[in-house]
């Protein structure tokens, strides 16, 4: 199938060609048709499986720029949990509305920056991009209006829930109007998103895109037995003896992250650490860089997996364990993406020895494991 049976106009056609949108990925074959006809709508897809691209395209194609609207009231209203997801949401939208014959102007807002200069740019904007917080700040301020919007995504709805943002959603919900379209898309079907799709879809089209067994066979997983007190050296001795470029090391808090990373520079490897504490101009930064090449490791915790977007990440390091068995799922999915094949590292301690037995069982996958106690890594 290709982007021209979906019924898509020839201005986002063109665009597509010129981004090197080949073919529709399979989320995007079922939702872009459905969210055209402006029906509720459903996706439960995998991280990178072109969520993003499947309601972006329809949305673009559904807004008549030409249709009068009050300045600061918003059409179109994508929540998502984190800053990051937000502003990568906004290039896409970014990239597509540029290709339309008439002007929409799209916006994302978040907190960690001063509010003032979103609350001056929401002039005009149709389509607005937000984190919760953020947008009932703004809402308060009478910075931008809800009243009048015809389409509301959920986007990471599973992430979403699971950091707290209910509350805050709800308030959100009281106040969009009542014939609207919906667009909810998430990971995971949790217990969660199954009680919000109830309360907020209406005879929604429902597609569950099931992870291929070669989509994860792209990724060749890799454990490494390993003390805790030589983690740090280990992973400078497989940076520098393989001559790994462009890895992403995850950690369990932004402290560690801190650690890793100084640890990294001090030892000739170019490291840096982002997480909650960090700027968003410097968080920004980093990723930009990162993206580019120009930062050969990148240290960070869950909290921002969700905004890490990157198509051709070669390698994904597990520092240290995640909790949950889907967060782990996660953080390697990271790699292996767009048809790419990439590597993903785990360090295992002997206390995470059982933790990391019921992670593979999970998967159903056993995992090769090394034992790096007889490895060299004297002056690393």
């Amino acid at each position: 199938m290709s982007f021209t049976s979906l019924g898509l106009s020839a201005s986002l056609l063109k665009a597509l060609a010129d981004q090197n949108y080949l073919k529709p990925y399979p989320i995007q074959e079922k939702a872009i048709p459905a969210i055209l006809t402006k029906k509720d709508f459903l996706g439960i897809a995998k991280t990178g499986s072109g969520k993003t691209a499947s309601y972006v395209l329809p949305i673009l194609n559904n807004t008549n720029s030409t249709e009068p609207h009050k300045n600061r009231h918003i059409k179109v209203l994508v929540l998502v949990p984190t800053r990051e997801l937000a502003i990568q949401v906004d290039q896409v939208f970014s990239i597509f509305a540029s290709a339309l014959p008439d002007k929409v102007k799209t916006m994302a807002i978040f907190g960690g920056v001063s509010i003032n200069p979103q609350m001056m740019a929401m002039n005009n904007v149709s389509i607005l991009v937000a984190t919760p917080g953020r947008l009932l700040e703004l809402v308060e301020s009478n910075a931008v209006h809800l009243s009048e919007i015809d389409t509301l995504v959920l986007d990471e709805a599973d992430k979403m829930l699971n950091l707290g943002f209910k509350d805050e959603m709800d308030r959100i919900l009281a106040l969009l109007p009542k014939k609207r379209q919906n667009l909810l898309f998430s990971a995971t079907l949790s217990n969660d998103v199954e009680n919000i799709k109830n309360i907020l879809l209406d005879n929604p089209n429902i597609v569950k895109i099931e992870s291929k067994k070669e989509e994860t066979e792209l990724i060749d997983q890799i454990a490494y037995s390993v003390e805790d007190s030589r983690k740090g050296p280990l992973l400078r001795y497989l940076i520098k003896k393989n001559n790994l470029k462009q890895v992403l090391v995850f950690v369990s808090s932004a402290f560690k992250a801190d650690a890793v990373a100084n640890k990294l520079n001090r030892n000739g490897v170019h490291g840096v650490a982002i997480h909650g504490d960090k700027s968003m101009n410097s968080r920004t930064e980093s990723l930009r860089r990162f993206k580019t090449g120009k930062i050969r490791v990148l240290i960070t915790t869950d909290l921002l997996a969700r905004g890490i977007d990157i198509e051709f990440l070669p390698y994904v390091i597990n520092y240290e364990l995640p909790r949950s068995p889907k967060d782990y799922v996660h953080r390697i999915g990271r790699t292996g993406r767009a048809d790419n094949p990439g590597e993903a590292i785990a360090f295992v301690s002997p206390e995470e020895e059982h933790h990391f037995k019921v992670i593979q069982k999970k998967m159903n996958k056993e995992v090769k494991m090394i034992d790096s106690s007889e490895f060299n890594m004297q002056g690393y």
